[in-house]
């Protein structure tokens, strides 16, 4: 799969958050890894001050780190969200 660091590609992987069980949340931070998952609660926090290309490398981080039930994901998001598992990420 072809990654476009876009802004456009940025909300396409918050529309995956929006409909999982996770809450997205940007703050500012001192993030070793640039974001911070607490699972108990189910909330992701990334770093505000990224770049976009920062941001999308993050949020692709959480998604291969966390469980996301696809079933609650609409087709096209469902459709993304299963390419993005399946592709070996170099970030």
């Amino acid at each position: 799969m072809n990654l476009k660091f876009t802004n456009h590609f940025l909300h396409k992987l918050e529309d995956i958050f929006a409909e999982s069980d996770y809450i997205l949340r940007y703050e500012k931070g001192r993030f070793k890894a640039g974001y911070c998952i607490l699972n108990h609660q189910k909330l992701a926090v990334v770093n505000k001050y990224f770049t976009t290309e920062g941001k999308i490398n993050c949020l692709l981080e959480i998604l291969k780190s966390v469980e996301i039930d696809a079933s609650n994901l609409s087709d096209k998001n469902k459709k993304l969200f299963l390419e993005l598992s399946q592709t070996e990420l170099e970030i």
